[in-house]
């Protein structure tokens, strides 16, 4: 039940740096596409002062779960679905919103319905926070860059790195200001808008 992914190892402790600068000194942070559940179980840890909710398809909540169990953090909440192509409508405000490797997998229109579920959700002054590769219009994609998102398209058509003009005109058709956009290992991003 309980899931691994190296990758959530590699880039916890980096992520974390970023999340440091950025998350409010209290409320609640909601993670959208919490995968096996070692972020949301590291990062609940890190941040005691915040509650931490989990999130993801339903076929994903056992390893959170698992590992929500194991870490034994008391502001880590119970994993709940969020499925960025149905209905999320009964969802509480949250201080900020994390998202981690989560654009690159969905279509486009869960990308769009995530803007508009944090446009809805977000207290005021609230971070939207995106981890992860994009595709900039005044560089070259880097070479594993691209092996990656032809890794993507061929898994999954609708999927593969996001330019990332279409990102922010999207952040700021929903009222969003970007708050930073930071360099990160392996050839990813730290992205942040302010509601």
């Amino acid at each position: 039940m309980k899931r691994f992914a190296e990758a959530c190892d590699r880039n916890q402790t980096p992520i974390l740096e970023v999340l440091k600068e950025i998350l409010p000194d209290t409320g609640k942070v909601l993670e959208i596409g919490s995968g096996t559940g070692q972020h949301a179980a590291y990062f609940s840890r890190s941040f005691s002062h915040l509650v931490w909710q989990p999130s993801d398809l339903a076929e994903a909540l056992p390893s959170i779960e698992a590992w929500r169990e194991e870490s034994c953090a008391p502001n880590l909440g119970p994993p709940i679905v969020i499925d960025l192509l149905g209905d999320n409508e009964d969802l509480s405000r949250v201080d900020a919103i994390v998202c981690i490797n989560v654009i690159h997998i969905v279509a486009w229109a869960a990308v769009e319905r995530l803007f508009n579920i944090a446009a809805n959700v977000l207290n005021p002054k609230g971070i939207l926070y995106f981890y992860g590769p994009y595709r900039y219009p005044d560089r070259t994609l880097e070479p594993s860059n691209v092996a990656f998102d032809r890794w993507l398209k061929e898994h999954n058509p609708v999927s593969g790195i996001r330019d990332y003009a279409a990102v922010e005109s999207l952040a700021e058709s929903n009222g969003f200001t970007l708050g930073g956009d930071r360099s990160m290992p392996s050839n990813n991003r730290s992205i942040w808008w302010v509601r």
